[in-house]
Order: structure tokens, then C-alpha cells, then sequence
């Protein structure tokens, strides 16, 4: 170990700074979430200096999971919770990738003024992600919004978008499939280029079509990438907050895992610290379930993540 130290000792100098702050950033928070899970912890009962109050709460076992697994509505609800965020998390990646691939496909070809169209697309990924929220919810606004507007100017009704209707659902889907989009255009925008031109042109010379050419050379080329950007997507997405908070607020109707422990943590009467570490702990467990099925599927594919 002596030996391997003084050989390596600039490099493990690089990475300590990186591991006290992952260490302080992610990991003491991460264990201090899975400790309140088995306690009743909430702003009545935490040790608070300024009040010269002490800690009362107590352990509590797995009472949390059993309660929030339950389904009660005291609770969030939690299963159907599950199910809006699945459906919100599928439906984003879902246009994500095929907006993203359609838009990758367009501009990997000889275009004119593609320079510009490239720059225009990675604007709204650009763009601080509160800025877009409020302009899409200026957008969105029943009474003076520009999509009532329009829709009014065809003939059509105006839509209460983002009130208490599954409408305010499909909205923030909207608003962040247009935020999305730009990173898969670009990651598999790079992954269009990695693929050899030689073997696109044997196809053509065999014979097939573009759409054949499409299935059978451009996807499969781009399996690497696709496996990465989904993977990210679903995390990503999963565990999207400001876009729906900003939005809709506490929204019911677009209520997913993430934003019910923020409620839970720092709204109503009593914040419930412990309910919301619950939250977050079966957040991460979904998520490590994703993955490893995820890893499992694309190891039998011959990927390797």
C-alpha cells in the first residue's frame, strides 16, 4: 500500500476534493434519508437550538414503508402516485427519443443552413430551466395565454391547462419534451456521425431501401448510445421536480414520487420529515430496480453499461 501510494499519490490528490464532497453532498444525506425512514421525525419533535428544544422522535421500524406501501390516501397514495410518474416518465422519453432521433437523422444530412438550425434546436436546452417554466406557464394561462389565443382564433374552445384536470398533465409533459429533446438530438446526433457512411452505401447497393437502411444499419449503430440516453432520460426525468413544480404547484393531477416528499417535507401544518425520507428512499429503490433490469436487457443485447 506504501508502495502504491507514493506511485499514485497525484492522482488519488485529484480525486480526494471529489470524494469528501460526493461524501458530503450525497452520501451523509443518503444515510441520514434512510434513518428518518425508520423514525417518526417531523418539526415537532426534531432537536431545535433556537428553542432550546431537544430531539423526541423515536424509532419506529418499517411502520413508515408499511403506511406509504399501503396505499392510504394519508400517505400519498402512493400506487397511484407510482403509476402517474410511470406514465410521465414513459411518455417524456417516449417523444424525447423520437423527436430527438427524427431531428438527429434531419440535420446529420447535407443541409443548408444547418449550422443554424443546430443552434436553434439546443436553445431550449440552453435556456435556464425556471425561465422556460414560467414562459410556457404564460403560455399556458387560461385567460390571456397565447395557446388559448390561438386555439380561440380557429374556432376552438379554450382549456384550463393548468388546473385540476389531467390537461395540467399532458401540459408539463409538453414543457418537458421541448426542454428534452435538444440533449437526445445532439447525443445521438453524435452517435448518427460515429456510424461508417461505407456501410449505408452497401446497403444502397444491395438494394435496400431507406427505410431498410434506417432499421437494419442506422439503428442498430446507434444501440451504444440509444441504451445510454434512455438510461439517463429515465433518471432523469423520474426525478423531475422544478419543471412541475414551477409549473402547476401542488397539483394533485400532476403529482409524481419527487414532488409529493418535497410536500411532505415542506408544506402543511406539520412537515413530515420522516414520510418524506420514505419517499425519497423508495424513489432511489424504483430506480436501482430500473437500472438493473435495464443493464440485464442490454447485456443480453451484448452492450455493456
Amino acid at each position: 500500500m506504501r508502495n502504491l501510494f507514493a506511485r499514485y499519490w497525484f492522482a488519488y490528490a485529484m480525486v480526494l476534493p471529489v470524494v469528501v464532497v460526493l461524501a458530503l453532498l450525497v452520501a451523509l444525506p443518503l444515510l441520514q434519508g434512510l434513518f428518518f425512514g425508520f423514525t417518526d421525525i417531523n418539526d415537532t419533535n426534531i432537536a431545535n437550538p433556537v428553542l432550546d428544544r431537544e430531539a423526541s422522535y423515536e424509532f419506529t421500524g418499517l411502520a413508515n414503508y408499511l403506511n406509504v406501501l399501503s396505499g392510504d390516501p394519508a400517505y400519498g397514495s402512493f400506487w397511484a402516485t407510482l403509476g402517474r410518474t410511470v406514465i410521465w416518465t414513459g411518455a417524456c422519453v417516449f417523444f424525447h427519443y423520437a423527436i430527438g432521433l427524427a431531428l438527429a437523422v434531419l440535420l446529420n444530412r447535407q443541409l443548408r443552413f444547418r449550422g443554424v438550425y443546430r443552434v436553434l434546436l439546443i436553445l431550449p436546452w440552453a435556456v435556464p430551466v425556471f425561465i422556460s417554466a414560467f414562459a410556457w406557464r404564460y403560455l399556458f394561462n387560461a385567460e390571456y395565454g397565447l395557446i388559448n389565443w390561438a386555439l380561440e382564433s380557429v374556432g376552438l374552445p379554450a382549456q384550463v391547462w393548468l388546473g385540476q384536470s389531467d390537461l395540467a398533465l399532458v401540459s408539463v409533459i409538453v414543457v418537458n419534451v421541448w426542454l428534452g429533446v435538444p440533449f437526445m438530438m445532439v447525443a445521438l446526433l453524435g452517435g448518427l456521425q460515429s456510424i461508417p457512411a461505407d456501410l449505408h452505401e452497401a446497403a444502397e447497393i444491395d438494394g435496400a431501401s431507406p427505410w431498410q437502411r434506417f432499421v437494419h444499419v442506422t439503428l442498430p449503430g446507434l444501440r451504444s448510445v440509444s441504451s445510454s440516453v434512455v438510461l439517463l432520460g429515465v433518471i432523469w426525468t423520474f426525478n423531475m421536480f422544478p419543471v412541475i413544480y414551477l409549473i402547476t404547484g401542488n397539483n394533485p393531477h400532476t403529482r409524481i414520487l419527487v414532488t409529493y416528499a418535497f410536500e411532505r417535507f415542506f408544506s402543511g401544518a406539520t412537515r413530515d420529515y420522516a414520510i418524506a425520507s420514505t419517499y425519497g428512499v423508495l424513489v432511489l429503490s424504483v430506480l436501482l430496480v430500473f437500472a438493473t433490469i435495464y443493464r440485464r436487457v442490454m447485456r443480453r443485447h451484448g452492450e455493456v453499461l
